[in-house]
């Protein structure tokens, strides 16, 4: 899987993609300059060295690194919020070589980081973005935390995705943002993009404490983590704090650098066009509170806008079905504008059909994407047909690749599957926000997300599978958990699929064997975090043209781009560290032309 030499330029975009390529230039021939006439028609709303296009990670990095760059910077924002999906996540960031872990005494070096990138993503990442990424990375983190308030902490123990793979690590690379005082932003705190699972009352909790906390009622570890967030969260009272973790850190920590370096985030302000002159990109037109307006770029666009998982009719087109847009807990805003119209600019657009995917659950009001729910011991997931497929500790994105390639032709559907466990596992374990013994709310059952059965039969003829099959596929997964070896799909082979897990568990921490009545069933759906295709860029994070060509003042990084990490994920945070890295890149080349 090591990518080849040859590969150093830019991939040449699929035929899906020159078509996309060829329509987006028909289309900015007849109808951008028309609409770009337009919008010139409103009022000027500025001029400014950069304009950044989305105030999540890689944008607000992006014009942090701008503005102490000693240009002048604008970042124009869709939302009446900041933070973008970043702010929503659990802020896990991947950048091999950085400063935090190897001052934690991780054993990293540039060759291993190289050559388990380039095992984890294959030949169709270009190499020169790759070695972009890793060089890149360590220098962006070490200016963020120069520029603003955030430090960060290693994830002590979350593995690589695939540490088997050579230069992969079983003790992870991965670091998230260490705790903030949101009182540093002022009156802006207000108008942070809230998290996507607020973080218990009076605790201050980090990513990596969920591990633990899950199992807070059978493990002494878990118990002293759970004292420990709640001391946190009382020391921080008492301080007179308000204290922030993970996404909401992260968000606020590079927020509170540009306020020191001056820079303008107007929210509310969505972007409608790319300005070109010449065959270079030149502005934006926005609407800013409802006024529509052009803002000059003299020197270039960065677009950081997100993805479009929330374009129902653009996941239609490029994604295979079934999709939902309500299956997704990216940030609401993210309908592909900056995508769009980047395209309409002439950019080629990559790695549209993919996401960056994750089993969930279809909660009434929000999806709920698992992670330790279908790892832990005591849950299979089985198919339409009744029976298993997969191993469920694998990482999430690829369980729902497998959803898909095994749904195409399939005789039983594998969209939906069914997360089973029993009643032992629910005595046990934290589920989403349900404590143990706990049962869930009646919403769950009313929308046909969660199913409750006293025998496996019973639970068969609820959710729709033949109960022969399923006692099958229980039995073998019983006997299987009982001597720890799961033959069938590997589960606990890796130091990845044993994170969240139950150490106390014996001889397999994942696998425990489904017999104590009530039996749970849970419907799961392809989910994601948000869509990892969008423009093609080049090492430079500058926008290219199908035929190989740079779009000049165009770049674009995070989800507005097609992924450095191609069809895979190379561990925690692999969204979030590229998308920083990538903004930091984009306004670099821009202060150096």
């Amino acid at each position: 899987m090591s990518a080849s030499p040859d590969r150093a330029r830019p991939a040449l975009p699929s035929r899906r993609t020159v078509l996309a390529g060829t329509g987006a230039g028909v289309l900015a021939a007849t109808v951008l300059p028309g609409a770009v006439a337009r919008a010139a028609d409103g009022d000027p709303l500025g001029e400014y060295d950069v304009v950044v296009v989305g105030s999540g990670a890689s944008g607000m990095t992006a014009a942090l690194t701008a503005a102490k760059r000693g240009l002048s910077v604008l970042v124009v924002e869709k939302a009446p919020t900041f933070g973008g999906s970043a702010a929503r996540s659990g802020a896990g960031i991947w950048l091999p070589n950085n400063s935090v872990i190897l001052g934690a005494g991780v054993p990293d070096t540039p060759a291993k980081a190289a050559t388990y990138l380039s095992a984890v993503v294959g030949p169709e990442v270009p190499v020169d973005r790759q070695r972009a990424f890793l060089a890149n990375g360590p220098r962006m983190l070490d200016f963020v935390m120069a520029n603003s308030p955030l430090r960060f902490r290693f994830m002590d123990g979350y593995s690589d995705y695939y540490p088997d793979l050579p230069g992969g690590l079983p003790n992870g690379r991965s670091i998230e943002p260490d705790q903030i005082d949101g009182n540093v932003l002022g009156a802006e705190l207000a108008r942070l993009n809230p998290a996507y699972m607020p973080v218990p009352a009076g605790m201050v909790v980090f990513s990596q404490d969920y591990r633990w906390l899950n199992l807070a009622a059978v493990s002494a570890k878990g118990l002293a983590v759970s004292a420990e967030c709640l001391a946190r969260g009382t020391k921080a009272a008492l301080r007179g704090e308000k204290p922030l973790t993970m996404g909401q850190a992260l968000a606020a920590g590079l927020r509170a650098g540009l306020q020191r370096a001056g820079v303008p985030v107007w929210l509310n302000s969505p972007l409608v066009d790319l300005v070109q002159d010449g065959g270079a990109v030149t502005g934006v037109v926005v609407e800013k509170d409802g006024v529509r307006g052009t803002v000059r770029a003299r020197k270039g666009v960065i677009i950081g806008s997100g993805g479009f998982e929330h374009n129902a009719r653009m996941r239609a087109q490029y994604q295979q079905q079934p999709i939902g847009t309500e299956w997704s807990v990216g940030a609401k805003e993210n309908t592909g504008d900056g995508i769009r119209a980047g395209q309409r600019a002439g950019a080629a657009l990559g790695l549209m059909e993919d996401a960056w995917w994750g089993p969930s659950i279809p909660l009434p009001g929000e999806p709920y994407f698992c992670l330790a729910e279908r790892t832990l011991p005591g849950g299979l997931i089985v198919n339409g047909n009744g029976t298993r497929f997969v191993n469920e500790a694998a990482p999430y994105s690829d369980v729902v690749h497998v959803m898909y390639e095994k749904d195409r032709g399939a005789v039983g559907s594998h969209i939906p599957a069914w997360l089973i466990v029993d009643q032992n596992y629910r005595n046990k374990y934290l589920f989403k926000d349900i404590l143990p013994t706990f049962v869930f709310p009646d919403s769950w059952y009313q929308s046909g997300a969660a199913k409750k059965a006293w025998t496996w039969d019973a639970l068969a003829h609820q959710i729709g599978v033949p109960a022969g099959a399923l006692r099958s596929a229980l039995n073998r997964f019983n006997a299987q958990a009982w001597s720890g070896n799961d033959a069938d799909f590997h589960r606990g082979d890796t130091a990845y699929d044993h994170y969240y897990t139950d150490p106390n568990v014996q001889p397999n921490s994942c696998l425990a064997p489904i017999w104590a009545p009530p039996f749970h069933a849970f419907k799961i759906v392809p989910g994601d975090l948000g869509t990892k295709g969008g423009i093609v860029t080049d090492a430079r994070a500058r926008a290219l043209r199908a035929d190989g060509s740079v779009i000049r003042g165009l770049w674009a990084a995070g989800n507005a781009s097609a992924a450095v990490m191609g069809h895979s994920y190379a561990g925690a945070g692999s969204t979030i560290g590229p998308a920083m890295t990538f903004g930091y890149v984009a306004a670099n080349d821009i202060a150096d032309a």
